[in-house]
């Protein structure tokens, strides 16, 4: 059973085994020309809010699909959530991270404008990159087979990331901080976890000094530099260890 789609308008007080439900759009133009999914293969399918469904198809045709609900589950969300603020990269790099934090178990993904990123959204490339990194994380929670799929939050400043400082627990990944992110003590509160991974030069003196004054904490991750690329999801590794997740 390796196909997983999503299908987002099922509700779970309407999918119960025995139901039959449906799946529409790209997912079943995806799963009947691509996959070639046929009637009595089982799949699984999701609404990216926690339900998992488990069912035998039905029908196959290239705008629906059909299927007989055999098993349905729900999975609660996590706290705190973890969400990686991710500085626009060159490249694929920052795609890259945001793909493999996915696959990791990240609750939501942030892309920032850092003073030292050398790609810019600007224009019309706003909501391009945008929609972009919503395909990708919703194509790898997929993969992963994610009852939630991660939200992708607006285009964020440092200015704007100062504010959410205050509200939440925001780890800045620097390889110069004293601390070490093993480190750091288990959350006592629901308040959210922030990663933040700054662009190929790293975040500047100036943005660390911010976010600081506003209630962020420095910590590295070890004592080399990592990629901006690898970063994120090898502190989310450390966090879904200390959190018990994993």
């Amino acid at each position: 059973m390796a196909h997983f789609y999503l299908q987002e308008t099922l509700r779970a007080a309407q999918c119960r085994p025995g139901v039959v439900v449906s799946v529409d759009g790209a997912e079943a133009r995806h799963a009947v020309t691509v996959s070639r999914v046929r009637p009595g293969d089982r799949l699984r399918v999701g609404n990216g809010a926690g339900l998992l469904l488990q069912g035998t198809v039905l029908t196959a045709e290239a705008l629906v699909l059909t299927l007989r609900v055999d098993d349905a589950s729900e999975t609660a969300a996590v706290t705190p959530r973890i969400r990686l603020v991710q500085a626009l990269a060159k490249g694929d790099r920052d795609e890259l991270a945001i793909q493999a934090a996915t696959e990791l178990g990240v609750d939501g993904v942030i892309p920032w404008a850092a003073a030292r990123s050398i790609t810019k959204w600007e224009g019309p490339k706003i909501a391009k990159g945008h929609e972009r990194w919503i395909s990708i994380v919703r194509e790898a929670s997929k993969q992963s087979i994610r009852a939630w799929l991660p939200g992708v939050a607006p285009l964020a400043s440092t200015k704007q990331l100062a504010v959410l400082a205050a509200t939440t627990r925001m780890l800045l990944l620097d390889p110069t901080a004293s601390g070490r992110l093993t480190e750091v003590a288990a959350p006592t509160d629901d308040r959210d976890i922030l990663l933040v991974v700054g662009p190929e030069g790293g975040i500047s003196p100036a943005e660390l000094l911010l976010l600081e004054q506003a209630g962020a904490t420095q910590v590295r991750l070890g004592d080399t530099v990592l990629r901006t690329s690898t970063a994120g999801p090898a502190a989310l590794a450390i966090l879904n260890a200390t959190l018990g997740r994993w």
